[in-house]
């Protein structure tokens, strides 16, 4: 299964990372044949949760001072209500999302990640879907929220929650074999 041989995918986290919502789509991702690096702002390694319980850390592959979007080809954002609402805050995180949908690559988040999607400016005018406790924030940012277990709008994947990482994985291994979907809106 190499569906997506030698592509580059970024995975931006912060500490308190909801741990399912990493480790099982950056297991997809690589099992697809992705190349996938964990960018944070975190160094060293990165703290992700399992629900109110702390979870596993994970290597910081990519430390965010140096990330650079164009040595990527898709990102992916998992959610945790601490990660998102720490990387919303960081003028390079933001700006470091904000250049996926400029050059039109695919982005798949998850959870609570559309809060960072918010902060970007990217999500007016898309279909999205998000834990529920962000109807309210998407819908103010210009989104069009729905309540599916997975939503595609041109290249961006959203999901709700860790039971839907299934329906998340495929979906955002479906949209990043496509490639770029030109400029974002």
């Amino acid at each position: 299964m190499a569906k997506l041989q030698g592509l580059r995918v970024a995975i931006l986290a912060a500490e308190g990372f909801e741990q399912a919502e990493l480790l099982e789509p950056r297991k997809a991702l690589d099992q697809a044949g992705a190349r996938t690096s964990v960018v944070s702002p975190a160094k060293g390694e990165v703290q992700g949760w399992k629900h109110f319980d702390k979870g596993e850390k994970v290597r910081v592959d990519v430390p965010l001072e140096q990330a650079d979007s164009e040595d990527f080809d898709a990102l992916m954002l998992p959610g945790g209500v601490a990660n998102p609402d720490q990387l919303r805050t960081i003028p390079r995180a933001v700006e470091f999302v904000r250049q996926f949908f400029a050059a039109g690559k695919p982005v798949a988040a998850i959870c609570h990640a559309p809060w960072t999607l918010i902060e970007a400016d990217v999500v007016r005018g898309r279909s999205i879907t998000s834990w529920p406790s962000l109807q309210t924030d998407l819908t103010n940012a210009g989104a069009h929220w729905v309540d599916q277990e997975v939503v595609t709008d041109n290249g961006l994947v959203t999901s709700r929650k860790p039971a839907d990482i299934p329906a998340f994985n495929a979906r955002m291994i479906e949209e990043f074999a496509q490639g770029t979907h030109g400029p974002g809106r």
